[in-house]
């Protein structure tokens, strides 16, 4: 349980790479056979992805047969684990986070929000290194320090990735998953697994994307149901499906989305970023335009655009990226420069060079169109805020470029 590919494995429900990694370790073939009752050619499927593992049933036995404990597959705890010394939490209120924790992740968050995560990532880091860590090692605080860890390590995952560190991200997200596990705070293991989902899809592995959104459903339904939780794991499974094309699972993930979030909130979480109806607008324009559905996907992302407050500038920054983009798809390209016009009000200060790359982006898609005189001027303009952008910015830009992909605008 302190290889991260194993963890991996686990909490992506792959069987096969669990197979290969135990076999790896010099466990025959045989012997894992006959510890999960399968034939050893079943096995083979398995290990060479021929097949995966998708009943119930199965998982149990590799659980039992391997000794996994149950919710590292998202399983109900096992006849053989010994009983946990406290129940799971039902609400903040029963396990209490440190009152200075929370307090340094909303004032990290509050800061991204405002102006990005790329010269705010040392800073995180740092608190984990200085003000957390040695508590873990400690373990005087109880699991609350765990959740702490798990929380902040999140958070420095999507600072990486909004430096377009993606490499980065994805090692301090797998850190994260096993701190959220140790502190038995389902609901973070799968706020967790839902960034993960994201990241994943943003490196173009829907199949991946739409199995961590999974994963991090099974694991919500171990804790207190939170509404805002599923829905965000809903809408990223939405998001995987859209990806691919997938037209009536999308449109029933975005459905079940929304009807979750609909929903009174029967228990607060204090670790979770908010999942709330602008961050669902932002990210229906986003499935609606990979669906095709453009007047639909306007819709949404001009009403995410009146959701969302003046503070929160790199939201507002995607989401118009966004309008505009769905503007040119549409053909209305006096209307994608309208939206282009605002978008050149952004703070310059914000440091998020995942902003300044879908920037570029969208300049390359109005390139195509510059013989149209108002889309050539407004190109003019561009270049002048990109330069002056791009030399405030030219201490945290140090990853190359990546290929566009699926953003979300939740952050």
């Amino acid at each position: 349980m302190d290889d991260d590919r194993m963890l991996k494995a686990l909490a992506e429900r792959d069987m096969g790479a669990l197979f290969t990694l135990l076999n790896r370790r010099g466990v025959s073939t045989r012997r894992l056979a006959a510890a999960v009752d399968i034939s050893q050619g079943r096995l083979y499927d398995y290990m060479n992805g021929n097949c995966r593992v998708e009943k119930l049933s199965l998982f149990e036995q590799v659980a039992d047969g391997l000794r996994v404990p149950g919710h590292l597959l998202g399983l109900a705890r096992r006849s053989w684990e010994p009983a946990p010394e406290t129940p799971m939490p039902a609400t903040d209120a029963e396990q209490p986070a440190d009152v200075d924790d929370l307090h340094a992740i909303d004032a990290f968050r509050d800061a991204d929000r405002q102006s990005g995560g790329g010269r705010l990532y040392a800073a995180v880091t740092r608190h984990l290194k200085d003000r957390i860590a040695p508590r873990l090692v400690d373990a005087s605080d109880g699991p609350g320090i765990f959740a702490a860890a798990a929380a902040l390590t999140e958070m420095a995952g999507w600072m990486a990735h909004d430096s377009a560190q993606d490499e980065l991200a994805v090692k301090h997200l797998t850190r994260a998953l096993p701190l959220a596990r140790v502190s038995g705070d389902a609901p973070l293991a799968a706020n967790i697994a839902a960034s993960t989902s994201h990241l994943t899809l943003h490196t173009d592995d829907r199949a991946g994307a739409a199995r961590w959104a999974k994963t991090g459903l099974h694991l919500a339904a171990q804790g207190p149901r939170i509404p805002a939780l599923t829905a965000r794991l809903h809408t990223m499974t939405a998001r995987a499906l859209a990806a691919a094309a997938q037209h009536t699972p999308a449109q029933h993930a975005l459905d079940q989305a929304r009807s979750d979030l609909a929903e009174p909130a029967e228990a607060t979480h204090p670790w979770l970023s908010p999942f709330d109806a602008a961050a669902l607008a932002s990210e229906s324009a986003l499935i609606l335009k990979d669906l095709g559905r453009y007047d639909q996907a306007l819709e949404q992302a001009e009403h995410a655009l009146t959701l969302r407050e003046a503070g929160r500038a790199r939201s507002l920054a995607l989401t118009r990226i966004t309008l505009s983009d769905i503007h040119i798809r549409r053909g209305d390209l006096d209307a994608a420069v309208k939206v282009g016009h605002d978008l050149l009000t952004t703070s310059p200060t914000l440091s998020s060079v995942r902003v300044i790359h879908q920037l570029d982006d969208l300049r390359a898609r109005l390139d195509r169109h510059k013989a149209y005189a108002p889309v050539g001027q407004y190109l003019v303009r561009f270049d002048d805020a990109h330069r002056a952008r791009m030399l405030l910015m030219a201490d945290i830009i140090t990853a190359p470029r990546r290929s566009p992909a699926h953003e979300a605008h939740t952050r």
